[in-house]
């Protein structure tokens, strides 16, 4: 036993001179792991006789307790002289001034595009993107968009440099070449929808040369014209946090829609404040329509198994409406004076549940 009682003053000062908690785990491996003194020392049990395997069994298991105990008790001291260190080193000068209040903004256009983000995700559609600038075919050709059409014209598109072939890259003028990559690299049904900026050369009160448009697209086998109509519906009830709103489709032509159709929502003006839903006044807020046979074709799709509809609207214009800005021009000009009235604060992320705007 006299070597037991060595072994146990031998560890307990071992212990008791760790002076972390990495030294201290150590010298708990070495007495209590598996290859570990007292661990060994179990293992020789078995080649004991009876009496003194009870004996020696005792007093190794008094032993482990002792170590055992005297490690925790250990790390305890340790965390507290680590606490009293830190209370001595570290502190807080309550003289200092308090830090000033988070003086930006979020621009509108960044918290309408969270907003439909929101919305559309809850009826279940992913956000797809595409880059900025296209090829002829993704931006006209595939959307089933003629040679001859005006939206080609110099006047209204911006083209890039000619390359070796002749052929000219374009700012994309829409961001509906995202239906046509979404269909090739998607397996209907498909429910997307492309929220980007996109190119004209037009600039006035009401159009500027770079804009933010969002695109609809659901691809599937049995989609129908009241699908269109009932996502639309809940979108813009969401959207203007009204409880009912009156729509009215119009018939319209666009080249890659077929039938296609102009969407007006029901409104009504005072003092110069917007409220949708009632009213007497017919407001157009976006474009739609059941996807052309030749755009789902140069998706890569089958039009005789595959139908489905598309939309599309501004989110620049839409942001205008619903939070009264009267000048698209402004979102542009980079104006502090005009962020601090028409931003938002950077925590007022738009949920469903706890309200978009």
């Amino acid at each position: 036993m006299s070597d037991l009682n060595e072994l146990e003053t031998s560890l307990l000062a071992s212990v008791q001179d760790a002076a972390d908690d990495a030294a201290l785990e150590a010298v708990r491996v070495s007495a209590l792991g598996k290859k570990g003194t007292i661990s060994g020392r179990m293992k020789d049990l078995g080649k004991m006789g009876p009496e003194d395997r009870k004996s020696a069994g005792q007093a190794l298991n008094a032993l482990k307790d002792k170590v055992a105990s005297a490690i925790q008790a250990r790390q305890q001291d340790l965390r507290e002289a680590e606490l009293e260190n830190r209370l001595a080193t570290e502190f807080v000068d309550v003289t200092l001034p308090a830090a000033p209040e988070a003086a930006g903004s979020v621009h509108p256009v960044s918290q309408v595009w969270e907003e439909v983000v929101q919305i559309f995700g809850d009826l279940g559609f992913a956000v797809a993107e595409g880059p900025h600038i296209e090829t002829d075919w993704y931006n006209f050709g595939a959307l089933n968009i003629p040679d001859e059409h005006p939206a080609r014209q110099e006047h209204d598109t911006f083209y890039l440099n000619p390359g070796e072939d002749g052929s000219r890259m374009v700012l994309r003028t829409h961001t509906s070449p995202v239906q046509i990559r979404s269909m090739e690299a998607m397996e209907p049904p498909i429910r997307i929808i492309a929220p980007g900026r996109t190119f004209r050369s037009d600039w006035d009160k009401t159009h500027t040369p770079m804009f933010h448009q969002i695109e609809g697209l659901v691809i599937d086998e049995h989609t129908h014209m009241g699908h269109l109509k009932w996502c639309l519906e809940e979108f813009c009830k969401a959207f203007f946090e009204v409880e009912t709103v009156e729509m009215r489709f119009r018939a319209s032509h666009f080249p890659f829609t077929e039938p296609s159709m102009e969407v007006d929502i029901r409104y009504h003006e005072e003092d110069g404040k917007l409220t949708f839903g009632i009213g007497e006044n017919w407001m157009e807020i976006l474009g739609s329509g059941m996807v052309h046979p030749n755009v789902i074709r140069a998706g890569g799709l089958d039009p005789d198994k595959y139908q489905g509809f598309a939309f599309g609207m501004g989110l620049d214009r839409i942001a205008t409406l619903k939070y009264g800005i009267p000048d698209l021009r402004g979102y542009f000009d980079g104006d502090l004076r005009w962020l601090k009235h028409y931003g938002f604060r950077a925590l007022q992320v738009p949920t469903l549940a706890g309200g978009l705007s």
